[in-house]
């Protein structure tokens, strides 16, 4: 049986090239100039962060509420918020009180990414329009159920794929349509960050102001333990596949869909061969420090190198991201991208790395400088909302990008193999330890809903 009929019908050509325009007509209560009130559901540094330049960089949006089971981020944020607006938002340990609240017309979740999908569809089933970062599911299940909730309920959803609103990301992507870099042959995508060590440690009490249940949510219920959650920074809870799909998930995620997105947005590739493993460090986490995944589509393979361990490649720095007079070194850059041409070979920057191609005999056919795209992205949210238009990085782009991720941890996780991919049923044909990762499991109490 098709899993998703409607998947199959957005994706035209033997490549996969994603049709162009809205994908689903979206229905807004709201005026183009009227007030959108927001809130925030997870507060820690990413979408405090986020949320606040959402309100600077567009007129007439305020923040009405914000959502933590963590008391110690939820005040901090507060404060945050206060101090750069000049006025502080009520708050709330249950987000089901952000989506019984009529006032509140959009949500950005900022939550780990186990709780993602679940708050996002939730969102939807209350006319709540959705921000929703990277990487935006689980699991591609996870992804079919999105997408099944935008569409019924006809919601903004903008996944945190930030990348999808810069303008130098499309300036890449005409020069490569022009037919000026010539066919594409192979293309190498880097998230090589710095050395990051791991250890196990025991489990604790609860700490007094975090309600731990809520924070697992979806996930099997386990003690509280410090190495997964912390009450005042980020936490580990990246190195476990209950909460995420670890440093693939992260980083490499972003690049992997402006990836994508420059080279026309293909869609599901038809086979996969990943390796991964934890032999650096000698540790035993359960998400690996490095992997290597091979995709293979109908006329090129895309490669994604990533993990923690190699210091002497560094991200773009924030000078470069900003400037109009320089781009990266890409030799020593952790997070660049490699299109490779007949006729030319493209780097490419993430979060304002820019684009350079060079010819022959070394020299620059073209480049363009780049700018961080957050302010972009938060524009374009709200334009959306205003205008009733699709979203630069909607659910359909957002679940091709994210399965890439889903699609090489799964070969990690069934032994480092290769896995042949039917694209439009979304399953190994001859894998059923495969198959059995393409869901995502929930305890009763957070239970995603096979009808959304």
């Amino acid at each position: 049986m098709k899993r998703r009929s409607f998947i199959h019908k957005t994706i035209a050509g033997s490549t996969g090239i994603a049709l162009t325009g809205s994908l689903f007509a979206i229905q807004s209560c709201k005026s183009p100039n009227g007030k959108i009130v927001m809130a925030l559901i997870g507060s820690g540094a990413r979408g405090t962060g986020t949320i606040i330049g959402t309100c600077k960089n567009n007129e007439n949006v305020e923040i009405k509420t914000v959502c933590d089971v963590n008391d110690f981020k939820a005040s901090k944020a507060l404060n945050q918020i206060e101090k750069e607006l000049g006025h502080k938002p009520g708050r709330v340990k249950n987000m089901k009180e952000v989506f019984d609240d009529q006032d509140i017309d959009a949500v950005m979740i900022s939550t780990p990414e186990h709780w993602h999908t679940l708050a996002a569809v939730w969102a939807c089933q209350a006319d709540k329009h959705v921000y929703v970062e990277k990487n935006p599911t689980l699991s591609i299940w996870e992804g079919q159920k999105l997408m099944e909730a935008q569409k019924k309920y006809k919601r903004v959803v903008q996944i945190g794929f930030q990348n999808r609103s810069v303008p130098y990301a499309y300036s890449a992507r005409e020069f490569i349509q022009s037919g000026k870099l010539g066919q594409i042959m192979h293309v190498k995508t880097y998230n090589m960050l710095g050395p990051s060590s791991w250890k196990r440690v025991p489990d604790s009490e609860i700490p007094e102001g975090l309600d731990w249940d809520a924070w697992l949510g979806p996930a099997e219920y386990r003690p509280y333990n410090e190495g997964v959650h912390d009450m005042r920074s980020r936490g580990g809870w990246t190195n476990y596949w209950d909460f995420s799909g670890g440093t693939m998930a992260d980083d490499a995620s972003h690049i992997l869909d402006l990836t994508r997105l420059v080279l026309g947005d293909p869609g599901h590739p038809k086979s996969i061969y990943g390796w991964g493993g934890n032999h650096v460090f000698g540790v035993n986490r359960e998400v690996p420090e490095f992997q290597s995944v091979t995709y293979e589509f109908e006329k090129f393979a895309l490669t994604c190198e990533s993990g923690n361990a190699t210091r002497y490649l560094k991200k773009t720095s924030n000078k470069i991201r900003h400037s109009k007079t320089e781009l990266p070194d890409w030799a020593q850059n952790a997070t660049r991208i490699e299109i490779y041409g007949t006729d030319g070979l493209m780097y490419l920057g993430r979060h304002g790395g820019g684009w350079q191609v060079v010819g022959e005999k070394g020299e620059i056919l073209a480049e363009e400088y780049g700018d961080h795209p957050d302010k972009f992205h938060q524009q374009n949210f709200i334009e959306s909302i205003r205008n009733r238009k699709d979203p630069n990085s909607n659910v359909l782009q957002g679940h091709l990008s994210a399965s890439l991720v889903h699609l090489g941890n799964i070969c990690y996780r069934v032994g480092n193999k290769q896995l042949i991919f039917d694209p439009e049923n979304e399953v190994f044909p001859d894998n059923d330890e495969a198959n059995k990762l393409l869901k995502t499991t929930y305890r009763e109490k957070y239970k995603m809903p096979d009808k959304v």
